[in-house]
């Protein structure tokens, strides 16, 4: 199950990431993945003092969002990275690796998400291509949108043909590894959310009782 979000990212705060990538130094993709040739990208330098501008304003992003918060039960979440791609460059069919080393420990990659930055109407090619069962889908979203999807996916970027692309990409690790258990504790949250003011007061609570002890029996802490 993948979740869109649309305006993760306000207008100003996509704006002041498309300068930051204008100031930041960028280095290659490869430095984060060496193995996978088939990558062949920029990434924001973590060095460049500019560089955590960029990761606090997508990571308030992600903190203010319900959708998100709902979806992901984030425990974790890896500094989000800024990436950007030119004519020719893409990263090849792959899934994301399951352990995820940052600076002072090590997180599980149970939930992968691209955070769209640029117009794209400012670039051809480069969708972020999934594979689910026998088909693929095919995703280029509007500036502050964003795709979540369990990095066990199949996935690819496929080669931008003109422009420039531009993304912002995080990895997070869920209160509760498991796809399908997560994924019955987000359909109980949204009926709550869209039903809850609606049901009668004794209903409400029964429903939260089961959403509580789910979390309390399946999360990890």
């Amino acid at each position: 199950m993948l979740l869109k979000i649309k305006n993760l990212l306000s207008p100003e705060e996509c704006a002041r990431l498309v300068e930051l990538a204008g100031e930041l130094n960028f280095v290659d993709g490869r430095v984060s993945n060496p193995a996978n040739t088939s990558k062949q990208n920029l990434q924001a330098d973590p060095a460049d003092p500019k560089y955590m501008e960029s990761v606090k304003i997508v990571g308030a992003a992600f903190a203010r969002s319900r959708e998100f918060g709902a979806f992901a039960i984030p425990k974790r979440i890896a500094p989000p990275l800024l990436c950007r791609y030119e004519p020719g460059m893409k990263y090849g069919p792959h899934a994301d690796s399951a352990i995820i080393q940052l600076p002072n420990l090590k997180l599980r990659s149970d939930l992968s998400c691209t955070v769209f930055v640029g117009d794209p109407a400012s670039y051809e090619g480069g969708e972020l291509a999934m594979v689910l069962g026998n088909q693929t889908l095919a995703f280029k979203g509007a500036p502050g949108e964003a795709i979540v999807y369990p990095s066990t996916t199949l996935h690819e970027v496929v080669p931008v043909r003109s422009g420039q692309r531009l993304v912002s990409i995080t990895f997070i690790e869920s209160h509760i590894a498991d796809q399908h258990q997560r994924t019955q504790v987000f359909e109980l949250n949204e009926i709550a959310a869209l039903e809850g003011l609606r049901m009668d007061p004794e209903s409400r609570v029964r429903l939260d009782v089961v959403r509580q002890n789910l979390l309390r029996m399946w999360s990890t802490t």
